[in-house]
């Protein structure tokens, strides 16, 4: 069973599911799911307004254990991406706990209400492992959102590889505010408690005081999220009783890191992952943590690099190559997308990350980041972005940084930083201070002084943004 906490057959737990203060056991969980599975028996697929609410654990749990596709809806969604996203998955109905939400006025298919205090009885039957369990839209480059088919043995696998990984049991209690419509913060932070048994308090928005006052033992996070919660130091100690503080979703930053330590006693346990894949690579709970490495292939996973001719890298932690993966955590396919499926496997059935890494001779990997945004090809060189601005992190006035590869006639790309820091900040002194910490190639060429950084719902820097906006001529404190 996917969710065996709910099976009926174990213990009844009062604070099986809280969100934002509101709180399910697991008999009301399994009874309020029960009602929802009546409410779309017959359907193949449903939508979710997926806010943060026990009505959004409801519906999606309702929908997965009575073996219907669930589609998570952003509840920020603009009315045209919402339009694509129930057409191309086929959604029959949305199902929202918030069925006023402004998104929801001209919503192209019927809108069902969820009412927690509802009670109906789930079938007990166990869906197939190979059925649909989700279909999360992720967006790439071009073209609208791909919808990515993840079944219910790919998420079964992909907890079942963290837990191992994490040393995670129903004796811990989990607190994270992360979306409910993203692998961190639904599969991992939704169903991962509701598959291994232990409580899940979600403090709806994961602000520094509330994660302080909730007093878990593991704590889920993006590296804004850490980052903020660094800035307040007194709600950092207070994680110090945490068993295990998490981080993924983007690179932390070195000085978050060493931050972290420093206030809380804990070195953070970093992972990778993607729609596609869910979390693949991870440090462990009793192993090492070093900065900038994301560990080793989870239970049930396969990881290689190779370099543009498909040939193994050298494992010296320091060449860089294309991550490929394989294993049980991996997707079914973009819906409606043979061909393009097709592209991101290899000949014998890897699938191609996009992603580019290290690893070591332990088998540690490090993401150096995108090929198309993080690799930098300038005068016959191939720079990492994410080591320049790990470099320029460690600048005591600079607080955010992102560094791309811009169009140049002669290099083919420049290097250009984009810096959120203090108003005193000297932009044309960053140039100096990484050139005389790194090779001279690998210096900004050009560095812009921002207020801030775009980022999307996980905290992930939108580069492209920034690489518009440096085409349009828009942004200012160029030097």
């Amino acid at each position: 069973m996917l969710l065996p906490s709910l099976s009926g057959d174990g213990p009844d737990r009062a604070d099986a599911v809280s969100v934002d203060g509101h709180v399910i056991s697991r008999e009301a969980l399994r009874a309020s799911a029960g009602a929802v599975a009546a409410d779309i028996a017959g359907a193949a697929t449903v939508a979710v307004l997926a806010s943060p609410s026990v009505p959004t654990v409801a519906a999606i749990v309702g929908g997965l254990l009575s073996g219907v596709a669930v589609v998570p809806v952003p509840p920020d969604t603009g009315a045209a991406e919402l339009a694509h996203v129930l057409t191309d998955s086929g959604a029959e109905l949305l199902l929202a706990g918030e069925p006023e939400a402004p998104v929801l006025v001209d919503c192209p298919i019927p809108v069902l209400p969820v009412d927690v205090a509802r009670r109906g009885e789930l079938s007990g039957v166990d869906p197939d492992p190979s059925t649909t369990g989700l279909i999360l839209y992720t967006s790439g480059t071009t073209g609208p959102p791909k919808g990515v088919l993840l079944s219910h043995a790919a998420i079964r696998a992909g907890i079942d590889a963290v837990a191992h990984a994490w040393d995670w049991t129903d004796e811990d209690v989990l607190v994270q505010g992360l979306p409910l419509y993203h692998v961190h913060g639904l599969i991992l932070g939704l169903l991962g408690p509701l598959r291994v048994g232990s409580p899940l308090v979600h403090t709806r928005r994961p602000t520094p005081g509330r994660y302080a006052a909730a007093r878990g033992s593991m704590y889920f996070g993006v590296p804004t999220v850490w980052g903020r919660v660094c800035a307040e130091p007194a709600a950092a100690r207070a994680l110090s009783a945490a068993r295990l503080l998490v981080s993924g979703s983007a690179p932390l930053p070195a000085p978050v890191f060493a931050e972290l330590e420093a206030l809380t006693g804990h070195r953070p346990v970093e992972r990778y992952g993607m729609t596609e894949t869910l979390i693949t690579l991870s440090t462990r709970a009793d192993g090492p943590r070093r900065v900038g490495s994301v560990g080793r292939p989870v239970r049930g996973v396969q990881a290689r690099l190779v370099d543009d001719t498909g040939a193994p890298v050298p494992a010296d932690g320091r060449t860089f190559g294309a991550l490929q993966i394989r294993g049980a955590t991996l997707f079914d396919g973009y819906l409606h997308l043979p061909e393009k499926t097709a592209e991101t496997f290899t000949a014998d059935g890897w699938f191609r990350t996009g992603d580019v890494a290290t690893v070591d001779e332990a088998g540690d990997f490090r993401i150096v980041g995108r090929a198309s945004a993080d690799i930098i090809k300038s005068g016959g060189y191939r720079i990492g972005a994410g080591e320049i601005e790990d470099c320029l992190l460690t600048h005591p006035q600079v607080r955010e940084v992102a560094v791309v590869g811009a169009p140049h006639a002669d290099l083919g790309q420049e290097v250009v930083a984009f810096i959120v820091g203090e108003e005193s900040l000297a932009a044309r002194s960053l140039v100096t201070y990484v050139e005389k910490r790194l090779s001279r190639h690998k210096r900004p060429r050009h560095v812009h002084v921002v207020e801030s950084l775009p980022r999307n719902a996980l905290g992930k820097v939108q580069k492209a943004t920034l690489l518009s906006l440096l085409e349009s001529g828009t942004l200012p404190g160029s030097v």
